[in-house]
């Protein structure tokens, strides 16, 4: 396990020696709390910016229907 250390002031210290709790495991649940938090913050951030990516063209052909109309001209004018 790797070691942090973590600066107070002497005011904290003396009131965190009044709360009788592991501080290092009450440290370790929060830093692991704020990982998936922010984990979820970039997980909702990449679903958005996939959506207004996927989002649809504004009157413009999608590019399997143009592929389609080139197809038939070119087949249609070439004699094929």
């Amino acid at each position: 396990m790797a070691i942090i250390t973590v600066r107070v002031d002497e005011e904290t210290k003396r009131m965190m020696r009044q709360i009788r709790i592991n501080w290092s495991e009450f440290i370790r649940n929060a830093i692991k709390g704020k990982i998936e938090e922010e984990r979820g913050r970039n997980l909702a951030r990449a679903v958005l910016l996939n959506e207004r990516l996927r989002r649809k063209s504004r009157g413009e052909p999608k590019a399997e229907e143009i592929i389609r109309v080139f197809r038939e001209e070119h087949y249609a004018s070439s004699g094929c």
